[in-house]
């Protein structure tokens, strides 16, 4: 799928003061530079929208969920107890001009919506006890007429075609390839219960990974269902691995007594490397470094090419690299709707910016990064957060918003609060 699905999920509206972020060290002049951010955080609070901002609204009400993809604004209604056909309506940016709007061929959960070529790909999740559970439907882009839909969560592959899986609740399932104009299957197999994973590149799902309980995993190239490699990794004498994962040109088993990372060349299923950690671990790409974390806390960095530890710390949660830096959080802070971000240089661990505390407005990887904060009065100050420089640039501050915001390259979509969705210009 070109571009990122959006999660729809509800962020929490209660009010929080906080501190302001604190901007990077500077010699001789951290306090200076915090009460120049303060100045203008008042200021702009004091004087309300720029004259000059472009705001369009765009309709709403509770329950409804949106997301902006391109230049279309998409609305999907909520769940009534009189009908539980959902309606999907298209808005053109920047004016808000109606496109259109059609009933969903299924009553159910919206998990999300992306787009590849001129199509929308609608993927749900069946409501009717017997339906088939995942399902995804495809829309013209530009005319909301419906082209067909079939059982199953779908994922671009890398030479264009769908990835669709479906489970079910004993979790024996389907993998099928599909051409996103019809649905017609390149090809298909039926999966017994068993753990899946994907690689994914910048150019869509290259690899597909099956684990089964028995410690037996296969590595398939994802564009033709072949069979690259197969092994039995499971623990001698410790029972199969409970997890499986796939980082970069690695496949990681994670499992024993203590927690052990064993990592495979993913093509070959060669080992490469192990390492053992205090309690459960989970294994994340980290960029140029491979992460390791634990659920209570901590994060080490290993070289992927050795396993060898490059540094560790007891206080950083979870991770991910963006624009050359790992943005992290500290550990007490993570979970809270206004966590705390610093970025880390991924060889050392070193702090290189801190950027403060902010709910992160949905991005892509390579868009900027937004954060949004609260005010205790009402209202959003809006940021841009570099996580290069450390740099904390206010953008804007939004009187009538309340959260629920998505940001992409200049502009952010938030609720506000009545109900309807302003879709703000931000300054470059």
């Amino acid at each position: 799928m070109t571009g990122p699905v959006i999660d729809l999920g509800e962020l929490r509206h209660d009010p929080d003061s906080v501190p302001l972020p604190r901007p990077p060290r500077a010699n001789g002049r951290p306090l200076r530079c915090a009460l120049v951010l303060l100045l203008l955080l008042v200021t702009l609070a004091a004087a309300g929208p720029p004259s000059r901002r472009a705001v369009v609204t765009l309709p709403g009400q509770p329950g409804t969920e949106a997301f902006v993809s391109g230049d279309l604004f998409f609305l999907l209604d909520p769940l009534s107890s009189q009908s539980r056909q959902r309606r999907l309506a298209a808005f053109r940016l920047p004016d808000g001009e109606p496109v259109w709007q059609v009933p969903l061929p299924v009553d159910g959960r919206i998990w999300g919506v992306s787009e590849q070529g001129g199509m929308l790909l609608v993927t749900g999740h069946e409501s009717d006890p017997g339906g088939q559970g995942a399902l995804t439907i495809t829309l013209d882009r530009a005319t909301g007429a419906y082209g067909w839909q079939q059982p199953g969560s779908a994922v671009e592959l890398a030479d264009g075609n769908l990835l669709l899986q479906s489970t079910d609740g004993e979790g024996a399932g389907s993998l099928r390839a599909v051409d996103p104009c019809c649905g017609t299957v390149r090809w298909q197999l039926s999966t017994t219960p068993a753990e899946i994973n994907f690689r994914g590149t910048e150019h869509g799902v290259d690899r597909v990974v099956l684990s089964r309980p028995d410690g037996q995993v296969e590595v398939r190239d994802a564009t033709t269902g072949t069979v690259l490699a197969r092994a039995n990794l499971g623990a001698p004498g410790r029972g199969a691995y409970p997890t499986v994962q796939v980082v970069d040109d690695l496949l990681v088993t994670v499992g024993g007594s203590p927690a052990t990372a064993t990592a495979y060349g993913l093509d070959r299923l060669d080992r490469r490397w192990s390492a053992t950690g205090d309690g459960e671990l989970y294994v994340l790409g980290c960029g140029s470094v491979v992460c390791l974390q634990s659920p209570a806390g901590g994060l080490r960095a290993v070289d992927p090419a050795t396993g060898r530890v490059l540094w560790s710390s007891g206080r950083w949660g979870w991770a991910w690299p963006y624009d050359g830096r790992l943005v992290t959080t500290p550990s007490e802070s993570t979970g809270s709707r206004n966590e705390q971000f610093v970025a880390l240089d991924p060889a050392t661990g070193d702090v290189v910016a801190e950027l403060g505390r902010w709910e992160l407005a949905q991005f892509g990887l390579k868009d900027p990064m937004v954060g949004v904060r609260r005010l205790p009065g009402g209202g959003l100050i809006v940021a841009k957060l570099d996580v290069r420089t450390g740099e904390v640039r206010v953008l804007d501050v939004l009187p009538d918003a309340i959260g629920e915001c998505q940001a992409s390259v200049g502009r952010v979509l938030c609720r506000r609060m009545d109900g309807s969705y302003g879709l703000w210009q931000l300054p470059d």
